[in-house]
């Protein structure tokens, strides 16, 4: 049981895991991330697994221990125990050399050990015991022991201090967690009433909750999803005894609709905390993470308690709030918000914080065994995204350049690493090359080179090219962790730049991520109960296929709340937007938008599949129609970029915005009212017909049996239904849908299209 779960029996003492006790405690001095990153959770299990394995007969092997203090029950497994010495070991696996590991650090490896010597002292009644930290070094396989006789009473007396310190900490959480219940027990709808199909989604969210059961329900936009899966999942919390929830969204605007649902049900005292990248929260973007170079770095771990007390009493941990309070202690903001995380009752942010390989709250969920309840909103990019997180590639460019400048001690890996780079492009001389598996070789020798890497940094952390070093480190690094879970879930393919110098040119190494669903499976069991809901979850079976869900999901498809009179929705016979017809359709497409906005001026989105595509419509619209008031997407745009081309939709401005399909325009904003009365959609959104999604379709169909629908079609319709959704977003709403392809009047497609659509110009 975790530490801030309120038992049935108020007087039973709260448990702590030893290294949650000792991470609260005992951690002293600078935030340092100089030292070498941790191995993954399967290079250290491995690790741990060969140190034990080299112990004499009747070594033990995680023992199981606890220990009581007052009102605290201590508890957790041991790494490796020696009975005939007595010798207690806490393993440690690590990276480059053992030497350089911060003294902070290995104080809180020695707190570790000494809490279990402890607690194996009062189990076996031994008056003294060795201890012993064992770094284990996962590159070499070499080990470095350092061990240190305690007393029984030493050991106890340095127990009792840190539950001492961390005591009053759980009995606040014990009390906060009663109120929090409380208060969820009796929570009552923010509104005077639900709004069409927003209860009948709150009911099956609660059901689910209820139920330990996952849910995928696809529900229409302009009902309120984000405020119905909330409130039920909040409300369904205190009978689950659930620690926390997470609310994961794609995109910036997501969360802040999360957060302002939040805002509105008001539950007090529960901790609400805003997640945001590292880099958009970093207050010295030109200082390195240490205490040498960042004074939000320098003493962290010694002003963090105060840092944590504020936290946790003001609450409300949005972006700007935590700021606030982790520079009035002088902290990191970045930092104080990963450590609040163990402590919030709700937890806002990105897709990646839960999903991603190195997900800190996919870490604490297993680590801590919490009980959490995941809500994942427009749920449908999650299939792309978890692609991208569990992809990586290796530019030669990067390499290259870091080659002729390199330090001498990296000479000599890098020049492996250039032979073997050479190897592949000799062999594979077809663009793209997709390969049967990984290569084996280049990987071998990519993981020498890190090592190298890793010891030179940790020697050179602000030599002249450390900060080019340490980029590319996180190249390699991403890219050996994603291969270490290379399955047939994914290729590896290479793909050319352009020729130069007439030198062999070395390829782009890509391994790419084809059906996240077994990396995403472990994920779904983890959580007491997930969430899925978007506007396009469908066809069911395709989703649930490439997002791992397990069999046991519910789905629920609520009913479209608005009439369809309110949208005019009408297909183009004879236009084909196909490649190889556009640039002969380009002046029917065109006359097709400046006919429906003579007819009803207003606001309009025109969608397209592409940056080029959307270029000449927009040329060929102002050649032809040079009074019709146009704005366009621009590649790479940035937050306030996007924000002007969202404010030229204003109630009484008129005009075209021309937007890419399935960009930041096609999903996530609101536009209501006469902001935006109708939109074109060119293309029916395919992916790019290309040998790498053409891998893709072949591999799906080996493992699905529908290669097309699934690599094609199904992800381009989402695109389409997400971006029409802009269209209606009200119950007064009317507006108007363009569907600016013939092929959209074929069966097989309009079936994929919303039931509640009228379509015109559609016929069998």
């Amino acid at each position: 049981m975790h530490a801030d779960e309120l038992p049935p029996d108020a007087d039973a003492p709260a448990s702590v895991a030893v290294r949650v006790l000792c991470a609260f405690a005992a951690k002293t001095g600078d935030l340092d991330l100089r030292f070498t990153p941790s191995p993954s959770a399967q290079e250290g299990v491995a690790g741990h697994t060969t140190v034990t394995a080299r112990r004499a007969a009747g070594y033990q092997r995680e023992v199981a221990l606890s220990a009581r203090c007052g009102e605290l029950r201590v508890q957790g497994r041991a790494d490796g125990f020696d009975p005939a010495t007595p010798r207690l070991e806490e393993i440690k696996t690590h990276r480059g050399d053992a030497t350089r590991i911060p003294d902070n650090h290995r104080e809180l490896h020695w707190a570790q050990a000494r809490v279990y010597g402890w607690m194996l002292c009062e189990q076996l009644g031994l008056e003294r015991i060795e201890l012993a930290l064992v770094y284990f070094n996962i590159d070499t396989g070499t080990e470095t022991v350092l061990p240190v006789w305690h007393t029984a009473i030493e050991l106890k007396a340095f127990f009792e201090s840190l539950c001492a310190r961390y005591a009053g900490w759980a009995r606040a959480e014990r009390t906060h967690r009663a109120a929090r219940d409380a208060a969820l027990q009796t929570l009552r709808f923010p509104f005077d009433g639900f709004r069409p199909g927003q209860r009948e989604l709150a009911a099956a969210v609660y059901r689910a909750h209820g139920a330990g059961r996952h849910l995928m329900a696809q529900a229409p936009t302009g009902i309120g999803k984000t405020m119905a899966t909330l409130f039920a999942a909040l409300r369904a919390a205190p009978a689950q005894g659930t620690h926390k929830f997470f609310y994961l969204t794609a995109k910036t605007p997501g969360r802040q609709l999360a957060l302002h649902a939040l805002q509105r049900l008001h539950v007090q005292p529960l901790r609400v905390l805003e997640l945001v990248a590292r880099d958009k929260a970093c207050e010295h973007p030109d200082k390195a993470c240490h205490g040498d170079a960042c004074p939000l770095a320098r003493g962290f771990y010694d002003r963090l308690p105060q840092a944590r007390e504020a936290a946790a009493q003001a609450g409300w941990l949005d972006k700007a709030s935590l700021r606030i309070i982790a520079l009035q202690h002088e902290v990191c903001p970045y930092y104080l918000g990963q450590d609040m995380l163990r402590w919030s009752d709700v937890v806002v942010g990105d897709f990646n914080h839960f999903f991603d390989l190195s997900a800190h709250a996919w870490a604490l969920t297993v680590g801590d065994e919490l009980r959490v309840g995941v809500l994942v909103d427009e749920a449908h990019n999650l299939i792309e995204r978890a692609r991208l997180m569990y992809s990586a590639e290796l530019q030669p460019a990067t390499f290259q350049a870091l080659r002729k400048s390199a330090p001498a001690p990296l000479k000599k890996t890098l020049d492996r690493l250039h032979r073997q780079w050479g190897t592949l492009a000799r062999l594979h001389i077809h663009e793209p090359a997709v390969l049967p598996e990984l290569p084996g070789a280049f990987v071998e020798a990519l993981q020498r080179h890190h090592v190298a890497l890793l010891d030179h940094l940790a020697l050179e952390p602000q030599g002249d090219s450390a900060a080019e070093l340490q980029g590319w480190l996180f190249e390699v690094q991403r890219f050996l962790r994603v291969a270490e879970v290379f399955d047939d879930h994914s290729m590896v393919d290479l793909t050319h730049p352009p020729r130069a110098s007439g030198r062999t040119r070395h390829p782009v190494l890509t391994i790419r991520n084809l059906d996240p669903g077994p990396l995403l499976q472990p994920r779904w069991q983890a959580a007491h109960s997930a969430t899925l809901f978007s506007a396009t979850l469908s066809p069911t079976t395709y989703v649930s296929d490439l997002l791992g869900l397990p069999p046991d999901t519910a789905t629920l498809d609520v009913p479209s709340p608005f009439d369809p009179a309110q949208l005019q929705v009408r297909v183009t016979p004879r236009l084909s937007t196909r490649y190889t017809d556009r640039a002969e359709s380009l002046d029917q497409l065109v006359e097709v938008m400046a006919t429906q906005y003579a007819q009803r001026p207003g606001n309009y989105l025109a969608f397209f599949s592409s940056f080029d595509y959307l270029q000449q419509a927009l040329q060929r619209l102002q050649a032809l129609h040079p009074a019709l008031p146009v704005w366009a997407q621009s590649r790479g745009m940035g937050e306030h970029e996007r924000e002007a081309f969202v404010a030229r939709f204003t109630e009484d401005s008129r005009g075209i915005g021309f937007a890419v399909l399935g960009g930041a325009f096609g999903e996530g904003i609101d536009l209501p009212g006469n902001r935006l009365i109708g939109a074109f959609i060119a293309t029916l959104g395919l992916p790019q017909f290309n040998p790498v999604n053409e891998q893709l379709r072949a591999r799906l169909q080996a493992r699905y049996g529908q290669g097309y629908d699934y690599a094609y079609l199904f992800p381009g319709l989402q695109k389409v239904v997400q971006a029409a959704g802009r269209v209606i977003r009200g119950p007064t709403d009317e507006g108007v849908v363009v569907l600016m392809d013939e092929r959209f009047a074929r069966s097989e497609v309009r079936r994929l299209l919303p039931a509640w659509w009228r379509i015109h110009g559609a016929t069998d």
